[in-house]
């Protein structure tokens, strides 16, 4: 594709959208500008060299962190998901993999869980709460379709990708299940080009906050690509601390995947592929007995490229 100014004159514009993803004690974690309402970003202009270098310049100039491993992650142009109907809009998202830290950029910057605009994807602990909100809603949408084959379909799709009726839960699902909410017009960004300031009673229903423009339905995206590249890379070498337990491990790739893993065959896994080394120190920060320190093998960091190695993540 090429490269074109947002100043374009044709009324088309390209935005640089960071998702920088990291884990703090536990919790997914996201950076957002704008209240919390945004992904940091900015236009792609004539001066930056290519569209990585601009998404760095936008990232650091806005919230203060140089970006290090970044990844280019989905294009979006769809005319109607913007919210503006005089500029064409063509969305080119990196997804990043950090550490929690301070910002101190042009924009007041905050990390934020990922699970507060996604919180049917955290199954950790079962069922989520909301899932009668879901039901609800769903089942209302599916009774509203024209004809008997329509209802089917959208029942069975609601079923499939919410683990209803005895399906199994797909947690690489989280794109689908957002644009499923979208169609059925249970979340206020579907709502934008009808009531902009007021959306339906029936979306206020399904909690999960909202974002600007289509950055929520990118943070899916993100989501959903962390979700299945963790089962074949070790990616979450960027998120970890220099030295960790193995419950710290796990508790990360947990947050990750939004469910439990089986913690035998979890260590037995990482055993088995050697994705660590022993420090000779411990932590005594797990309130009972000292706990081993772990660090990634130095030949897993030279070898982050190359695919085949993978963390579990069945369910417990």
């Amino acid at each position: 594709m090429r490269p074109v100014s947002a100043a374009s004159k044709q009324g088309i514009a390209a935005d640089l959208i960071a998702l920088l993803a990291a884990v703090t004690a536990g919790d997914p974690r996201v950076l957002t500008i704008q209240d919390q309402r945004a992904l940091p970003s900015g236009p792609f202009e004539l001066a930056h060299r290519s569209l990585q270098s601009g998404l760095r310049a936008w990232v650091e100039r806005q919230t203060g962190l140089p970006l290090g491993y970044v990844e280019q992650l989905y294009t979006f142009a769809d005319r109607d998901r913007t919210g503006s109907s005089d500029q064409r809009v063509i969305s080119i998202s990196y997804l990043g993999l950090t550490r929690e830290q301070a910002q101190s950029g042009q924009y007041e910057a905050s990390w934020r869980s990922w699970y507060d605009y996604f919180p049917w994807e955290d199954h950790r602990l079962g069922t989520p709460p909301m899932e009668k909100a879901l039901r609800s809603g769903l089942a209302a949408w599916a009774g509203a379709a024209p004809d008997r084959a329509t209802r089917r379909d959208r029942r069975q799709r609601a079923a499939m990708l919410f683990g209803f009726d005895g399906h199994l839960w797909n947690e690489e699902l989280v794109l689908q299940r957002y644009e499923l909410l979208y169609e059925a017009r249970l979340i206020p960004e579907a709502l934008r080009g009808d009531r902009p300031s007021a959306p339906a009673a029936d979306a206020a229903t399904i909690p999960g906050d909202p974002m600007i423009l289509d950055h929520r339905r990118i943070l899916a995206t993100g989501i959903a690509r962390l979700r299945a590249k963790i089962k074949y890379r070790p990616v979450v070498f960027e998120l970890m601390p220099d030295t960790f337990t193995l419950l710290q491990l796990q508790r990360c790739v947990e947050a990750l995947a939004g469910k439990l893993v089986h913690k035998p065959n979890f260590r037995r896994l990482i055993e088995q592929q050697e994705l660590v080394e022993d420090t000779g120190a411990t932590s005594q920060e797990t309130g009972g007995r000292p706990a081993k320190l772990f660090r990634f093998r130095r030949a897993v960091l030279a070898e982050r490229a190359i695919a085949g190695t993978k963390l579990p993540i069945s369910g417990s």
